[in-house]
């Protein structure tokens, strides 16, 4: 599977999880260089906080585009070490 968004690669791995229609990549599997921190955080009752980055490919930002589990509960623990995209991310 290969996330990509505005012509480059986010994340490429054939190790994926998909939960909830999402395929969680490995965060070894992803190019850390172009997310960026982001202070955005939502809550799930069966995930837990839910933690995001901004997408950033040259001068264009997909801003919340990852999200990621730093402490998934239990029910969870699949997506742990794990991102997962959105917001006009293709992952194909």
């Amino acid at each position: 599977m290969k996330a990509v968004w505005n012509g480059a690669v986010i994340a490429d791995s054939d190790d994926t999880v998909v939960v909830e229609g999402n395929h969680y990549f490995p965060l070894a599997a992803v190019d850390r260089a172009l997310l960026r921190d982001s202070a955005s955080h939502t809550e799930c009752n069966w995930k837990g906080t839910a933690s995001y980055y901004d997408v950033v490919v040259g001068d264009k930002v997909n801003a919340d585009a990852a999200w990621y589990y730093p402490d998934p509960l239990p029910e969870a623990r699949d997506v742990a070490g794990r991102v997962a995209f959105w917001r006009g991310v293709e992952i194909t």
